[in-house]
């Protein structure tokens, strides 16, 4: 097990430095915007980029950032939020992003999961077909069209919500107001967790459902309730916690197309803004956060299996 998680983190941190350096040359292939173009002083503007090195070779660029980071320095903003540490802003729109992704989890997981055991147990039936079409349907459909319908039926058409989140500075983070600014995009997020969920539980739990201890257990007297919750469900379950492991851990990664078309200010949106504005040291930002949630969320999710069901040996072969 130690071998096996020792492992991992070197492949991991093998990842992380494929994907920084990648993105990190990549996005210094883009021009940086004209100055004149900028509206602000040309010598200050100038003089701030020698300072940051945006002038030297890219080999020296990259030395350069590596050396900040590791001290803890993401350095300051030049298109957006000029002069202002990176650090402060992102843990500013932080909690926006967590909170509208804890919402739509907390709601998604008990729906997806009623949803799949419900189709599990009518399998072949009208409502099996029912509920499997619906998933196919909003996986299928992409993620920012159900996020335009929610927005024109629950904002514009009828009025019952707003078109953008509230600001911090109008109502607090947990509050009756924030939550209702928020519930379009919580809709918008939960219909693909709920789809996704749904037909990841039917799927397990239809397998099990045919395994022959279960019918084994019925033939020892358990009614179909006792043999479905005490032995399918206890199995189906082995690879479902996982996942909705993982989708607690990508709270923190947000999403971008949601965020930007519901304007809330999270780090989702403020990743679109550092692509659109080319501001360096926020994209590397972002991108270092999203590289390491989206690894960190694999190796737990791949450690959980482990402690769910101490039969799997991690690192057999």
């Amino acid at each position: 097990m130690g071998k096996y998680v020792l492992k991992r983190i070197g492949l991991m941190i093998f990842t992380f430095l494929i994907i920084t350096t990648i993105c990190f040359v990549l996005i210094k292939m883009l021009p940086l915007p004209a100055v004149k173009a900028m509206g602000r002083d040309v010598k200050l503007i100038l003089a701030r980029r020698e300072a940051m090195g945006y002038n030297k070779p890219i080999l020296v660029q990259y030395a350069l950032y590596w050396k900040h980071l590791l001290h803890g320095d993401m350095g300051l903003g030049e298109q957006m939020y000029t002069g202002l540490e990176i650090t402060d802003v992102f843990f500013t729109k932080l909690p926006y992003t967590v909170i509208v992704n804890l919402y739509s989890i907390l709601a998604a997981i008990p729906l997806g999961l009623l949803f799949g055991i419900y189709a599990a147990l009518r399998k072949n039936q009208w409502q099996d077909h029912l509920v499997s079409t619906l998933v196919m349907l909003f996986i299928s459909v992409p993620s920012y069209v159900w996020a335009f319908l929610v927005q024109y039926l629950l904002c514009y058409k009828t009025g019952w919500f707003s078109l953008t989140v509230a600001s911090r500075e109008t109502t607090e983070f947990f509050s009756w107001a924030m939550f209702t600014s928020m519930f379009p995009a919580i809709v918008s997020l939960g219909i693909y967790t709920i789809a996704g969920l749904t037909r990841f539980t039917r799927a397990e739990l239809s397998e099990v459902l045919t395994g022959d201890y279960l019918l084994l257990a019925r033939t020892k007297g358990l009614t179909k309730t006792q043999a479905v919750v005490r032995h399918a469900l206890r199995n189906a379950m082995v690879p479902i916690l996982p996942m909705i492991l993982g989708e607690f851990i990508g709270i923190l990664s947000g999403s971008l197309i949601i965020e930007s078309i519901f304007a809330i200010p999270g780090i989702g949106a403020l990743y679109v803004q550092s692509v659109n504005l080319r501001d360096y040291n926020f994209f590397m930002a972002d991108t270092v956060f999203y590289t390491l949630i989206g690894l960190a969320s694999g190796l737990v999710i791949d450690l959980s299996y482990g402690f769910i069901d101490p039969r799997i040996k991690m690192g057999a072969r």
